[in-house]
Formats: structure tokens, sequence, C-alpha cells
């Protein structure tokens, strides 16, 4: 019986050999069938390896990269569906003169085969079983390529990101840290003006601070993963409201009975926070209202969260979801822009779409989809 236990992580992945062709091990204990099958695979950009036994297949397999197996079934050396299972990262198509009964092969499936031949073989039939098989494994490579770029891309981007907002923060300490000393400098009955720019100053720091924490928590993004669990939105957005704190003269309001949706929570807070954080921050009414409720559809919540503030205008509709962004003037409401590309990014990564409703001078309202 086999019991070995192999990782074959470093070389199954590869369809193509260092020359460019694809392996293809053929193996059967009977020579005059491997010449056969040979014959009928054998073309340019192929590379065809043939065995004659199981364990020298085996063997094979795990020293070079191996696109299709086709194995016969009928090896006496060891149990073709247990080399299956040890080759289960490699394409296996089984070839069988024996019966064509569905328990025996529920079984080939069930180890890792892709799928059958039956002897005697028909030549055109085994090439285009193969070359089906041929193709989806060079894309698949070919997506794995493209995957490992893509990856070695970010990775780079993440250092870039990280690199750069270190090297501003030193120096806006350094600023923010100077500011301090000269106010502690200028006495209790400071000149106006100077005062003024002392304060300029710490303000203008403390949003670079902010724009350069945005940047480095929306490069992360796509690359953190929190749990996927139930989470109790009417029990999240009890928390969010704990830590805004709306003022007195905003009204925050919540349908009742809210939905238990899967997904990651940290996230899902974030989109709410973000959402009801501008419809308080950027409401001018003396009694503002915001409220957030829900419409159940088929495959999807649609939430929506309304505010009767300023409004947005249809020609900045796609700006304001832009980074860094804003319609106010940072002097006047302090804000990095970041935090609708987030909302945005957040639910695009769900499979949903954000829609704004607005109408200027009257209010907003943003709706964001979430599968079930």
């Amino acid at each position: 019986m086999l019991t070995e236990n192999t990782d074959y992580s470093s070389t199954q992945q590869e369809a193509l050999t260092k020359n460019g062709t694809v392996n293809m091990l053929i193996v059967d204990h009977d020579p005059a069938n491997l010449i056969l099958l040979e014959n009928i695979l054998n073309k340019e950009g192929r590379t065809i390896i043939k065995a004659g036994c199981g364990k020298e297949a085996l063997k094979i397999a795990l020293e070079q990269p191996v696109a299709l197996i086709l194995l016969d079934v009928e090896m006496p050396d060891m149990d073709v569906f247990e080399v299956a299972q040890i080759l289960k990262d490699i394409n296996i198509i089984f070839i069988t003169a024996l019966n064509k009964e569905e328990k025996f092969t529920l079984q080939g499936f069930e180890e890792g085969a892709v799928g059958f031949l039956h002897k005697p073989l028909v030549a055109g039939i085994t090439r285009a079983k193969v070359a089906v098989f041929e193709k989806l494994y060079l894309q698949q490579e070919a997506l794995r390529e493209k995957t490992e770029k893509l990856q070695a891309i970010n990775k780079q981007l993440d250092e870039f990101v990280y690199i750069v907002s270190h090297d501003l923060k030193a120096p806006l300490r350094g600023i923010a840290s100077l500011a301090a000393f000269i106010e502690d400098d200028i006495g209790v009955n400071p000149n106006p003006a100077i005062t003024e720019t002392l304060n300029m100053l710490k303000s203008r720091c403390s949003r670079m601070q902010s724009l350069i924490d945005g940047i480095l928590h929306y490069s992360r993004l796509g690359n953190t993963m929190g749990a996927f669990e139930k989470v109790d939105i009417d029990e999240l957005l009890k928390n969010i409201l704990d830590l805004l704190i709306p003022p007195p003269h905003i009204k925050v309001t919540i349908q009742e009975n809210m939905p238990i949706v899967m997904g990651e929570k940290i996230k899902l807070h974030e989109i709410f926070q973000n959402l009801i954080s501008n419809g308080i921050k950027y409401n001018n009414k003396e009694q503002g209202i915001v409220n957030v409720s829900y419409k159940e559809l088929d495959d999807y919540y649609e939430f929506a969260i309304t505010d009767n503030g300023a409004g947005i205008k249809e020609e900045h509709y796609e700006k304001i979801f832009g980074i860094f962004q804003t319609l106010q003037p940072k002097d006047k409401i302090e804000s990095t822009g970041i935090g609708l590309t987030i909302v945005k990014k957040l639910v695009e990564q769900r499979g949903g779409k954000v829609i704004i409703e607005s109408k200027h001078g009257e209010g907003s309202t943003f709706k964001f989809s979430w599968k079930k």
C-alpha cells in the first residue's frame, strides 16, 4: 500500500518545461501500448515521457513538471487509485479495458481522475480529449503566472507606500514638535497673528498625518481578510453610533429589525461608519436627520443611508468617489477625501454596487448592495 505524503507545490504548478514544451506522462506495463499511445499523441510542443510501472511514473512525476498523465489502470505493481491520490495536483486520464461500471468510474473521479479512455483506443477521441486538458492546463498556467506578477506588483506597491509614508511622517513630526516649542516660548500673551499661524501650521500637520494614514489604509484594503461571519447589523450600528457620538442637533434613526448578514465585520463597520459619519459631518440643517434603512431583495440586501443635508449636484456624483476628493474646502470641514473611496472599494470587493441619489440643497441617499 502507498502511504507516501509529498508536497508537490514546487513542481506540479508548472505546465511547461524549461524548453517551452508540455510534458505528458504515459504509463502502461505493456511496451506496445506505450509506443501506440506515443504515436497518437506525438506533436510539436509536447514531450512524451514513458513509464512502464507505477513506481517509475511516481518517481518521474515527483522530479519534473508534468501537465497530464495517461495512466493504465491495470498496473501489476501498485494500486493506480493510490497513485492518483498521491499525484492529485496533476490531471490524470485513466486508460482501461475493464468494465465501465458506475462504481469503478466514480472511484476514479474521487481519486483525482479528470477523464477515462477505453481500450481499444480511438486515435481521434484520444487526441481530442488530451487536447482539451492540455489547453485547460496551459490556460491555468497563464493565469497563475499573471497572478504571481500581480502579487509581486502589489507587494512592491505596498512597500513603496510604506516607505514613502514613513519618510513623510518623520519630518511632519519634527514640524509639529517645532510648532509646539515655539508656542511654549512665546509666552502667555502672544501676538494674535503668530498664534493664528501656529494653529494653522499644527492643523496642516494633522491633516497631512491623516492623509498619510488614509493612503496606508487604502493600500492595504485588498490584502486584509477578516473572519467571514454572521454580522448583526442592529448591533453593528449601535456600536458605530457610540463611537461617532452625533451632536445634539443631528438625529440618527435606524429601521427596526435590521438583518443579520454574512461578511467581514470590520469591513461592514467601515462602510456604515463612513456613510453615517458623512451624513452627520456635511449636514448643514439646524435639525439634521440621518436615517439608516434596508430592503431585502432576491440575492442581496440593499442598505440606504439618507440625510437631509446639503445634497450633491449630479455632476459631482463620480468625483466624490475619487481618492482625496471633497466638495467642501478642507479648511471649512476637515476631511481626507478617502472615506467614500474606501466604501466603494469594499462594497465592490463583495460584488456589490454603491449608488447615490441626491438633490442639491435637500439631502442625499447612499445605497449599497450586499450579497446574502
